[in-house]
């Protein structure tokens, strides 16, 4: 009987974003262990759900699920975060003997000290349980992998769709290759392959363009001897050695898994120009936005999208909507602002207060926008993903509210969560139907549930910690001929 020890670590780290990621909001979104903590994800289309799945057909198999924590992307991980983490996984992996290992990993966690935390950790694994236990992992599209990465793994596979909606598959890919080790097969070769570049995503997205046609590439290669081929896309935020687009080969010989993933990193290369972007400012994409079909129109600043690591409190575009007294009906998505919420809880719903909204962390985007607001509906923040995205996984956004300035509802959230699935405006009283703008902090995650139900959707260039223009962030570890 297979006895396999399971793992999580999900995070993605801007090294750019003013605020570490603090053990709270790991605790607040996903800090668990045990039998309980994967029944938690049964049916659910995440990388736990794919392993409850494995599971049941498979009762033969046996987990122990030790720590498994998620947070959504922010500043670097706080190193006392990261340390408590490690330290129950590192003594479970000691005090017993097992099989294998599955790790569910992000890829590019960046912590306070360590800009490449992932590849520390599985080195780290590796150390502990030695040669011989197998060891796999299922990794984001946006991993910013290291090549010895390759060298302590012995399979692996990522993320297949941006928006990713296919979670739960990269898990399954992985487990099977643990399930092949384990079953006494000949060890599979890996390989990882780097290009000296750093590309923004917009372009990356899954069902066209140039990444796309890796996708297709890499997909049409994986026949015997080739085992998995992944590609990733790399977080242009993340400022780690390693950051930047690769490919990743598992195969059953070091040479066919090297000349794949090389081949397939050239095709990355190859493609660059066209992952090149250029965005109009937030006044102007509003006026594009407005001018677009009938139905709703999405108006999107990636530059402070929470799963880019932003802190979902740049006021840039909010400042924009409010100037432009808007004479259709408007939602705003949204502020990560506890003291609003309190402060309209307080009030109670019908009140009208006075709130500086955005720059409550850091005015470095710009100062708050000062309105005089209605409190329109208050919230628990609870709800259950509708998916595709994550589908039905549940979200804790902490107390919430909507405020109301003329034709313009501002959402304001207690918990960092982003505003990407419709439940989230279900819950806050939103009837999309028969609204006209949707401005939301996202990118390419808010499609997966929203390009259908969206006539145009635009995006705009305005301050904010996944700012457009890399060359004007202060990176250390990345050179700037990367970022060209």
């Amino acid at each position: 009987m297979p006895h396999i020890a399971v793992a999580r670590l999900w995070f993605e780290g801007n090294s750019f974003t003013p605020v570490p990621t603090p053990r709270s909001a790991f605790a607040s979104r996903e800090w668990g262990s045990g039998a309980e903590h994967l029944a938690r994800y049964a049916g659910t289309a995440t990388e736990l759900g794919a392993l409850g799945a494995f599971l049941a057909v498979r009762p033969d198999w046996r987990a122990t699920v030790l720590p498994c924590i998620a947070a959504q992307p922010g500043g670097p991980m706080a190193d006392d975060a990261m340390r408590a983490w490690r330290e129950e996984v590192e003594a479970a992996l000691r005090a017993q003997r097992f099989d294998g290992v599955y790790l569910s990993l992000h890829g590019a966690c960046v912590t306070e000290s360590d800009p490449e935390a992932d590849a520390t950790t599985i080195s780290r694994i590796r150390s502990i349980v030695g040669r011989g236990v197998p060891i796999t992992a299922s990794f984001d599209f946006h991993a910013n992998m290291a090549p010895e990465i390759a060298e302590w793994l012995d399979g692996g596979s990522a993320y297949r769709t941006y928006p990713h909606v296919d979670m739960d598959a990269a898990a399954a890919r992985a487990l099977r290759l643990l399930k092949r080790a384990l079953s006494g097969a000949p060890r599979a070769q890996g390989h990882i392959a780097k290009r000296p570049m750093v590309l923004h995503s917009f372009h990356m997205r899954h069902e066209a363009g140039p990444m796309a046609e890796v996708w297709a590439e890499a997909a049409a290669a994986e026949h015997a001897p080739i085992l998995d081929a992944s590609i990733f896309g790399g977080f242009a935020w993340g400022d780690s050695p390693h950051a930047g687009p690769s490919a990743m080969v598992w195969a059953e010989d070091a040479g066919a898994a090297r000349d794949l993933a090389e081949r397939l990193a050239d095709a990355i290369a190859s493609r660059r120009d066209r992952f090149a972007v250029t965005l109009p400012d937030p006044a102007t994409a509003l006026s594009r936005a407005l001018a677009g079909p009938p139905g709703l129109v999405a108006l999107l600043d990636p530059a402070d999208n929470p799963l880019s690591g932003g802190i979902a409190d740049t006021p840039g575009m909010l400042r924009t909507l409010v100037a432009a007294r808007l004479g259709v009906p408007a939602v705003f998505a949204f502020l990560h602002d506890p003291a609003s919420v309190a402060a309209a809880r307080e009030a109670g719903i019908g009140a009208r207060i006075t709130r500086h909204l955005g720059g409550q962390v850091t005015e470095m985007f710009g100062p708050p926008v000062i309105a005089e607001v209605e409190v329109e509906r208050l919230t628990d923040g609870r709800f259950v993903n509708e998916g595709p995205m994550e589908r039905g996984a549940p979200v804790d956004l902490g107390a919430t509210c909507v405020l109301r300035a003329g034709n313009l509802r501002v959402i304001c959230t207690d918990r960092k969560e982003a505003a990407v699935d419709p439940a989230f405006f279900t819950l806050h009283g939103i009837d999309l139907g028969a609204t006209r703008l949707l401005a939301n902090k996202a990118k390419n995650h808010f499609r997966a549930a929203f390009s259908d139900r969206c006539a145009a959707i635009v995006e705009c260039d305005a301050p904010g910690p996944a700012a457009l223009d890399l060359g004007a962030l202060p990176f250390r570890h990345v050179p700037r001929e990367w970022r060209a």
